[in-house]
């Protein structure tokens, strides 16, 4: 989850161009001119939240329009939802009968804010909200085979310190050639900092994102593209 434009000194803001100036060139310029208007009205609806922070970056939400249509994904999963930037992309990108399975341990932010757009633009009859934690949910998937390599596309930006086990069990449930895209992969810049000089609020994400960048680095099942977009996204496709 990402994003407003950042200070240089404060590293638990997100985004790592260090001009405001050129990121607000590329959001005017290539981003927003191309943003459809229920992702423009729920981006607005979720700047007045008090942890707006944790919306999707709009310009990882482009890239993840464009891979959505190059795998052209039916069937994803959302591991974190908040109030549904992302989750209102996929549902306006995938086809009319394509479907979301959605988890979020609470609704609450989706439903006062998210909800009331994603049924005026039409699509929710495609997702499947389930509040839960994530790991119960997709061990639950995987206790269906006919859910095993059935999914085209997931999205996670949930609790970092499980983003390692998320990704064991997608490996499973994604079909060969399909995508995953890990969010907060660059923990606000902190994946750089020393211990001692990162804010102690997010020592733990910082130690869990180095470890998972590490492993995903290694895993042979996924062809990779870490990409400095907001908070930096990690794009895994699995190959076998």
């Amino acid at each position: 989850m990402e994003h407003n434009l950042k200070k240089e000194s404060d590293p638990s803001q997100k985004g790592l161009l260090q001009s405001d100036e050129l990121y607000q060139y590329i959001l005017e310029t290539s981003v927003y001119p191309r943003e459809l208007e229920p992702l423009k009205e729920l981006r607005a609806a979720t700047a007045s939240h008090p942890r707006s922070q944790m919306a999707t970056a709009p310009d990882a939400g482009q890239l993840m329009t464009m891979l959505l249509n190059l795998v052209d994904a039916k069937k994803t999963i959302e591991v974190g939802v908040f109030t549904g930037y992302s989750l209102l992309l996929t549902a306006l990108t995938i086809p009319e009968d394509g479907k979301i399975v959605a988890v979020d341990v609470n609704r609450e932010a989706y439903d006062q804010i998210g909800l009331p757009i994603i049924k005026k633009a039409g699509v929710q009859h495609k997702i499947d909200f389930i509040e839960s934690e994530a790991l119960p949910v997709l061990d639950e998937l995987l206790e269906h085979h006919e859910n095993e390599s059935s999914f085209d596309f997931a999205f996670v930006d949930a609790d970092k310190v499980n983003y390692w086990k998320y990704h064991e069990r997608l490996m499973k449930l994604l079909k060969v050639g399909g995508i995953v895209v890990y969010d907060n992969t660059l923990w606000g810049g902190t994946v750089v900092m020393l211990e001692e000089s990162t804010p102690e609020y997010m020592k733990q994400g910082r130690q869990a994102t180095i470890e998972l960048n590490k492993l995903l680095a290694a895993d042979a099942r996924v062809q990779i593209s870490h990409a400095s977009l907001g908070d930096g996204i990690t794009i895994c496709r699995r190959i076998n």
